[in-house]
Order: C-alpha cells, then structure tokens, then sequence
C-alpha cells in the first residue's frame, strides 16, 4: 500500500530516545518510535512510544484503511 511505512514501529535503544522533534516524521510520520524500554516492577515493562498524531492517527489511519479496502476488493476501484 502506498502509505505504509516500511516498518510500523522502530524500537529504539539509545536512552534519549524518541525524540519527537527529531522523529516525528519517521517513515514520513507512519512509524511509530519506541524507547526506554525498562522493567517494571507493577506492569511488567515501561516505555516511552512516539508517533505524528496526526499523519499516524486520524488522518493517515483513514487513508490506510482505504487502501486496505481497495487492495482487499472491499472498493471499487
């Protein structure tokens, strides 16, 4: 598909990272940065997750849902 990054989510294991001025438009703002992950005595792990709200969330998840359906059949082309 177009739009798809080519990998959803980065992990990260620098320990100043993600940083969102830096990151923001990771596979052109689709990738979603992952950092500090660490043990957690409560939840079992901790972790610091980083995406562009708006190109990963509202507007670019309508655009790849989309172009699923259409790769899909679901549309007519």
């Amino acid at each position: 598909m177009p739009t798809a990054p080519e990998r959803a989510l980065v992990v990260s294991t620098q320990d100043d990272h993600p940083q969102p001025r830096r990151q923001v438009d990771t596979g052109n703002g689709m990738t979603v940065v992952v950092g500090r992950v660490r043990p957690d005595p409560i939840f079992d792990v901790k972790l610091a997750a980083m995406g562009h709200n708006v190109v990963r969330g509202a507007a670019g998840a309508s655009v790849l849902n989309a172009e699923l359906m259409l790769h899909r059949g679901l549309l007519d082309s």
